[in-house]
């Protein structure tokens, strides 16, 4: 497994609306009482989250807040309904990932000085849309890449789905060393809101966001000293934990489930498997340069401190990118990267994510 980065972007929606804005809408489209309401205002504050960025325009939102609208994406709806439907939700799904889709890979491009010609593999992640010929076609077309690009999907793995991704185009630079590979992850979380008043769905409404990054990547050669090169990955499955988070296709969109168990699922069982990884690497948890780890919310992002013993300021990068973008999904450890890239950080370099299952994916950067 080998790959050096040679160029990575970001993109995001136009839109940018503060959580406190978010806030005041949820408490519009989903509570029904004053009580939910003060919850719902706990809940968004308790995110850290400052902004997020969502693909609906900003004039139909605030319509929700002075009462013209109730329904922050598509317009009004009756008080007794659940939102538009999956199809629907579908529909702006592939509307508005290939823009911000695009814009992530002609950054990605550009960085690593290459034409589209160039690439020779593609790889697309997302778990919040499906559609065939979708976003890996679009991206064919628009950007200009050859007809014969091999492509690959990975589809709904949740937050770590970048990490797949990741994954799966070391394998095909390991496997070649002429292989130019282009990674895409692109996310929609907003257009699955859940409509109507539901504890166990209000944090997912608190925390997602819209997002896309992309990495170009090749086989390390004598010229890649500089770049960061992926050299291992890993997963674990977390022992009874399936009902900890569950991502479901529904009638009304996707249904995330999120367990207010899940940090401490993950400061029990995150430990023996991080250094049994990192050992079979010939690293320690101590001698880990810098993390970047998918911040699932502030909760998830100290369990992590705790459970690895990591100094404080370790994961200062996860939640600037928390802060000012939400959770993204697979785009966000991409961001953590950018950022961390971008300062020169030490190395060796350990990304984490979490997803259903329970499950942990990491992958090592040199």
């Amino acid at each position: 497994m080998s790959l050096a980065v040679r160029g990575l972007g970001t993109a995001l929606p136009n839109t940018k609306l503060l959580q406190r804005e978010a806030a005041e809408a949820a408490g519009k489209y989903c509570a029904e009482t004053d009580e939910q309401r003060q919850m719902l205002s706990v809940l968004y504050r308790q995110t850290e989250i400052e902004t997020r960025h969502v693909v609906f325009e900003a004039e139909k939102f605030r319509a929700v807040m002075n009462g013209t609208a109730t329904d922050p994406v598509f317009g009004a709806k009756g008080k007794d309904e659940l939102g538009p439907t999956t199809g629907q939700r579908m529909e702006r799904y592939y509307k508005g990932a290939v823009p911000i889709a695009m814009e992530a890979c002609r950054k990605a491009m550009d960085q690593a000085g290459w034409d589209p010609s160039e690439v020779t593999h593609l790889v697309t992640v997302s778990c919040t849309g499906f559609r065939a010929p979708g976003v890996d076609i679009a991206l064919i077309k628009q950007l200009g890449l050859r007809a014969t690009t091999m492509r690959t999907n990975v589809g709904f793995m949740g937050c770590h789905g970048a990490i797949n991704g990741l994954r799966c185009a070391a394998g095909y630079t390991g496997a070649d060393p002429q292989a130019r590979v282009l990674l895409c992850c692109v996310e929609l979380s907003s257009i699955h809101h859940y409509y109507g008043w539901n504890p166990k769905k209000m944090v997912g409404n608190a925390l997602f966001a819209d997002g896309a990054a992309a990495v170009a990547g090749v086989q390390p050669d004598e010229t890649d000293d500089a770049n960061w090169r992926l050299t291992a990955g890993g997963s674990c499955l977390f022992p009874d934990s399936e009902y900890a988070m569950a991502l479901e296709v529904g009638d009304h969109g996707f249904d995330m489930t999120l367990s207010t168990k899940v940090p401490n699922l993950i400061q029990q069982n995150l430990r023996p498997w991080v250094e049994k990884w990192l050992g079979e690497n010939g690293l320690t948890i101590k001698e880990v340069g810098s993390w970047a780890i998918h911040p699932g919310g502030p909760r998830v992002l100290s369990c992590v401190e705790e459970s690895l013993g990591l100094t404080k300021g370790v994961t200062d990068v996860s939640r600037r990118v928390l802060c000012a973008h939400g959770n993204m999904a697979s785009p966000t450890v991409l961001f953590i990267l950018n950022e961390l890239r971008k300062a020169n950080a030490p190395r060796p370099c350990v990304s984490i994510g979490f997803g259903p299952g329970l499950m942990a994916e990491g992958v090592l950067f040199q």
